[in-house]
């Protein structure tokens, strides 16, 4: 039986701990097959990012559509985008398809906070991509990017969803909580909240972890709401269990159970 079929939108990571590799590692850990199309090539540790090459718009289409011309695709997931051009790439393929969930991990800083984006991407993300995507995984520093709006994580999501999306679900780790609080809202309120213990360490991929095993939860038949639990739970796992290969952030394990 052919398992469900990713399509992901990603940068290349040569540490392995996020990017492609993280969203090929936890779409295999829900039983799914990753189509990676890569939109830039990055020059990274696990420390710090030091150089960005950003493909061209046309070879973003050109991996994207040899993919969707040769293999069903249950769902999309999208990561590091880089530029608008690569932006306005990712939209014009989605628009051919309009059926295929999307879920929109928006990687804007490294955990370094070195910023990953060229020129107004902010801006194209809510104009092009927003109104297409089913669920969007924003951490809250990312949320109140996206917005601007500062005072509070509930009118980031509403303004989020006010851009088009259906769902967001907000991760808290930056917030200076006790405990991490993840909240899921959809058709214009709060929906629930979940609560998890702080982990003791700093982990390069975790968002790419979640927003993954997310689109894989989701293409393998689970609600929104299960999914958004589900892969909270084996994000967490996945940072109980990481391991420190270099010199930098921890890495998460995204093999163990």
């Amino acid at each position: 039986m052919t398992p469900p079929i990713i399509l992901v939108f990603a940068g290349n990571d040569p540490s392995g701990g996020a990017g492609l590799c993280a969203d090929i590692q936890a779409l295999a850990s829900q039983g799914c097959h990753a189509a990676p199309v890569i939109t830039c090539i990055t020059m990274q540790d696990t420390r710090n990012v030091f150089e960005i090459v950003p493909l061209s718009g046309q070879h973003v289409i050109a991996q994207a559509e040899a993919v969707l011309n040769d293999m069903p695709i249950a769902a999309c997931k999208i990561g590091l985008v880089g530029t608008v051009e690569i932006v306005d790439a990712i939209h014009d393929v989605l628009l051919k398809y309009p059926d295929i969930p999307v879920i929109l991990d928006p990687v804007l800083a490294a955990g370094g906070g070195q910023s990953l984006t060229q020129g107004k991407v902010c801006e194209a993300i809510k104009k092009k991509l927003l109104p297409l995507v089913q669920i969007i995984t924003p951490n809250s520093p990312e949320s109140r990017t996206l917005t601007g709006v500062s005072h509070s994580l509930d009118a980031a999501a509403g303004q989020l969803m006010d851009y088009g999306c259906q769902y967001v679900c907000i991760t808290g780790t930056h917030e200076n909580t006790p405990l991490v609080i993840n909240t899921l809202y959809g058709q214009g309120q709060r929906l629930q909240s979940w609560s998890w213990s702080r982990l003791p360490d700093s982990y390069h991929g975790s968002g790419c972890t979640f927003a993954s095993s997310l689109a894989g939860l989701l293409a393998q038949g689970n609600d929104v709401i299960s999914a958004v639990y589900k892969a909270q739970e084996y994000t967490w796992n996945s940072l109980k269990c990481a391991y420190h290969p270099g010199h930098g952030q921890a890495l998460p394990n995204r093999f163990s159970r």
